[in-house]
Parts: C-alpha cells; structure tokens; sequence
C-alpha cells in the first residue's frame, strides 16, 4: 500500500523518449500506478506537486535541459531522497556513470538494454526496503521519546516557573522554540557552513527553552516593573545571562561533545544578548564569535518579544516588527539571519498564529530518527526530540477538555487522532494507525479523493477547507460539517504533511 494509503505504490518514470516510457510503463502498470514526466523540469515540478505520492522514481540519465544527474541533485537538496528512492536508468553502464549516480544518492543502477524480470525484482524490493527503513525509524523514534520523556517535561516545567515569574503568558518559551526550529531549517538550506542537521536542530530548539533560565534568580520586581529600568536595574536584569550559564556549567554534562544539549543550552544561555556589531552583552562577542544557536535564539527572542503583549507594551503587528529588526532598531543581526527571517516570515507567522491548537507534525522525529539511524548512535543526540514530544501533550491536553469534536491527521506517520469527545461521539478509538485501512475511517468512501483534492488545492497560504461530508459510523450515517487546516512543511518539502479539523454535526 503506497503513502497515500491506496492499493498500489506509484512509480514516476522520467525519459526524454516516450518509447521508453511506454516500455516502463507496460512493464509496471499492472503492479503500479505510472506517472510519466518527459524532462527534468516537468519531473521536478511533479515532484514539488505530488512527492508524498510518488513511492519510487526511473530516472533517465542523458536528457536535453535539466539531465538525470542534475535533477538527482535537486532531489538530494530538497530531501526529497529520504523517502523517495530514485533507480537510475542508462544505456551508459561505464564505471564513472554509476559511481555518480550512487555519489548524488540514486538507490540502484539499471542499464539497458534490461528485460522485464529485473525491473520489476528491482523495483519491488526497493520500495520494500524503503518501508521497512521507515518502519524502523517510526519504531526508533518512538523509542526516543519515551525514554526522554521526563527530561522534557522538567524542562518545560522550568521554563514556566522562569515565565510565571516574569508575568508572562507562558507561551514565550513555546514561541521562541518555533521561530528557532524554523528558523534554522531556512538557514540549513542557505548556510551549509554552519554544519546544521535535522538532529541539531531539533537540539538548539529544545535548548532554547532554558534561555532566560537565569531569570530565576532576578527580583520580581526588576522582572514585572511596567515602566523603563533604571541603568542599576537594567545592570542587575543583564546578570540573568551569566547566571543561567552557570547554572548550566554546574550541572554535569555527563562527556557531551559541542553538539551535547547542555553545551548549547549553555551557548544559548550566556550568549543570546550577544549583538552582530559587538554592541551586546555579557562578553561583547563579534560576528562568528556568537555561536549559530545563540546568534538564531536571540532573533527569535527578539521577535517574539516585539510580537507579543508584555506588561510593559502592547504586541505590535509582524510585518512592523519585521522592519524594525531590519532597520536595526532592535540591535545589530548576522546579515544572513535577516534575510533568513525575511524568507521564513509568511510560513513563521501561519504557524505562531495557530501554534496553540495542535502539535507540531511528526515529520520532524521521523526525520531526526533517520539522521539518527544513518549515524549508528542515539545517545549524541539524547534531547533531540523534545518539544516536538511536549507539543503532543498540549494536543492531548487541549483535545481532552474541548468539547468540539477535534481530530488530527497526520499525512506522514498516517495517523489518526480524536479528542476523547469526538472519539466518544462518533463510537470510534481515540488514535488510529494507517487510518486508510480501518473500516471506520472509510466511512467517508467517495469524499476521501475530494476532501484530499481540496487541501491540495488550498495551497501553503490558502484558505481552510469547509464542506458538509456524510460519515458512515458504526451507529449509521450521519451529516457533518468538517473544517480542515492543512499544515505545510514548506522549508524541505513540497506539500501538506498535517491536518486539523473539527466536525460538526448537522443533525445534532
């Protein structure tokens, strides 16, 4: 069964010559849905439309434009490779040929001429071994987040004692993680220099929890005071930096390398008031001097601040806010980071705007789980997952006093989750895996194809997605409203990879 939960897996076959396709073609059509692509560029724009249908690519190597190689690339940039398999196929068999594309990330290497036998055998098993691999990172990072579960909740607990002391809303640590983890994914993609990895990320994000730890041990009324601080009070309120640091250094680190959560945690501690020019504080660090974790959590810190209601100001709009760090009204930023921001701003402010209903997709620990497992090892990456674990517990703890009737999909681990009201309504389990395969589920039957065409439709900054579905449940049918948010992962990959949405009934 193929990642859109129909019978057949879906092969993209991608050949200038259209015998060729249609060869392939007959070769896979009784096993497989065929999509075809005559050039790279066509192939590429399939890919950004439709790459969570396609379980596997032919790839032709010589072609005019774009040739195999070149798109191969492209896919590798995109990370599209992880869970697409590409199988290379050439008339071209010369050493060179075949160590480049296996270089680029091709899975296997065909060339013709081939009988049918062998591109079925190698089809068929590459698909298998694809599956299992993603089997073995759902299993892996299941694995890491219940073994990390406390280790993620103490922090979030000492994040809020930091915020309930400040007077804030609590939402200011969940925030700020958001903006570093999108943050970050632009600039991986920008800035490889900086070495960033699915797993770093997801480790600065979490450590970035623990920024103003240090805020502690500042009197509250330094901390809440409405007005403008005295230069003795502001003094007092820049120690936080320090503090926080050394708290971090007192705790034993337990032979953590550079990459270990608590050395970045205490980067981030010490270093996210640093400024680009200098001009920050505690150590007047310059330029490259500020580690890439403290350089992205004080922007995000920075947004954040300006974007939200404090006891001292109003929230100002984005777009505002955006052009005051800019205009550097708000200090001095790596030049790179703010053109970082600039790009991830519409995806940033959809995401904040709805960070309070729902959990973070799953993509990210199937992701972080794969880099992970490419590795060998676990334990460099031990605090990797942590508030994506955190952001499911929100989701369970907002679905469970709701009573809407709340669900959640998620397109990537296809899961299936119902607040307990929904679940006890519509007689069905609270979460449900491969939903597709579940007798309940398909009670939508013929508006399955429909609903998913309208989220794909709605594009990254479209609209919701409203219709009237007829469901039928184990208690018969019955008439519903459904309202759906499709959730973009638009940095890496083309297409929604979650959904939320509420069900109302009509004949209630």
């Amino acid at each position: 069964m193929d990642k859109t939960g129909k019978n057949k897996n879906t092969v993209l076959i991608i050949d200038d010559a259209e015998l060729n396709r249609a060869l392939l073609g007959d070769i896979l059509a009784l096993d497989y849905n065929v999509l075809e692509a005559a050039d790279g560029e066509t192939a590429l724009a399939t890919l950004e439309e439709r790459w969570t249908e396609i379980d596997l690519v032919l790839l032709d190597v010589v072609m005019p434009g774009m040739d195999g190689f070149e798109l191969l690339t492209r896919m590798n940039r995109n990370s599209w490779l992880s869970s697409t398999p590409v199988i290379m196929i050439s008339a071209d068999g010369s050493p060179e040929n075949i160590d480049r594309a296996y270089d680029l990330g091709a899975t296997d290497y065909i060339t013709r001429p081939f009988d049918e036998k062998t591109v079925l055998y190698r089809v068929r098993n590459t698909i298998r071994l694809y599956a299992k691999q993603q089997a073995l990172e759902n299993l892996v990072a299941e694995q890491i987040m219940e073994k990390e579960r406390s280790n993620f909740q103490m922090v979030e607990i000492l994040s809020n004692v930091v915020e309930f002391r400040n007077g804030e809303s609590g939402l200011h640590v969940q925030h700020v993680r958001l903006i570093t983890d999108v943050l970050l994914q632009t600039v991986r993609r920008r800035c490889p220099q900086y070495g960033l990895t699915s797993a770093k990320i997801a480790v600065i994000a979490n450590a970035s929890a623990l920024h103003d730890v240090g805020k502690i041990s500042i009197d509250e009324k330094i901390l809440n005071k409405p007005g403008r601080l005295t230069p003795e009070e502001f003094e007092i309120m820049k120690t936080h930096t320090v503090i926080g640091a050394r708290m971090l250094e007192e705790t034993p680190h337990q032979g953590e390398g550079d990459d270990g959560f608590l050395h970045i945690a205490h980067d981030i501690c010490r270093w996210h008031h640093e400024r680009y020019d200098g001009r920050g504080y505690p150590d007047g660090l310059v330029g490259e001097e500020i580690p890439i974790s403290a350089q992205v959590v004080a922007l995000a810190d920075v947004y954040d601040a300006l974007t939200a209601t404090r006891v001292y100001k109003a929230a100002i709009e984005p777009e505002k806010a955006l052009q005051m760090i800019l205009d550097g009204q708000c200090g001095t930023f790596n030049p790179v980071l703010l053109d970082c921001l600039v790009e991830c701003a519409p995806r940033l402010n959809r995401e904040l705007d709805f960070h309070n209903a729902g959990p973070i997709s799953s993509l990210e620990i199937h992701r972080v789980a794969g880099e992970l497992l490419e590795r060998g090892g676990l334990d460099s990456s031990r605090h990797a997952l942590g508030l994506l674990e955190q952001a499911q517990e929100r989701f369970s703890f907002y679905a469970e006093v709701t009573a809407d009737l709340i669900f959640e999909y998620d397109r990537v681990g296809r899961r299936i989750r119902f607040s307990r009201t929904a679940a006890r309504r519509l007689g069905l389990e609270e979460e449900l895996a491969q939903p597709d395969a579940q007798t309940a589920v398909q009670a939508l039957g013929s508006a399955l194809p429909e609903i998913q065409d309208a989220l794909d439709r709605a594009g990254e900054n479209g609209p919701d997605v409203e219709g009237e579905y007829t469901l039928t449940l184990p208690d018969g049918p019955r008439r519903f409203h459904i309202r759906m948010r499709p959730l973009w992962n638009g940095e890496e990959r083309r297409g929604w990879s979650r959904v939320v949405g509420k069900l109302t009934e009509l004949d209630a």
